[in-house]
């Protein structure tokens, strides 16, 4: 199950972030002190999103972010606007 939703994620990051807010108990909330930061992150970047619970609940001890915990979110978070860029660009293009 955890490589399914992993696969998902990288694909359908909104999806998975759903299916994780339903069916991961509070894997969410361990991550997050407030339900606003999800929210924003699944309108905006849902990747990173995923990615920082991910790292704060299991890449090293639970509640601590460890710097591969870091690298990860960064990762994500290059992934995830450079999604938004591109999709700006191809956008303009069809525009004009």
């Amino acid at each position: 199950m955890p490589l399914f939703v992993g696969c998902l994620a990288v694909f359908f990051p909104r999806i998975a972030l759903v299916l994780v807010w339903l069916l991961g108990g509070s894997y969410l909330e361990r991550a997050y002190d407030h339900w606003i930061w999800p929210l924003l992150g699944f309108f905006f970047l849902p990747l990173t999103t995923l990615t920082f619970a991910f790292s704060l609940n299991s890449v090293g001890p639970a509640g601590v972010m460890t710097p591969f915990g870091w690298l990860l979110v960064g990762v994500a978070g290059a992934v995830d606007l450079g999604l938004l860029g591109g999709g700006g660009r191809a956008f303009r293009r069809r525009r004009e």
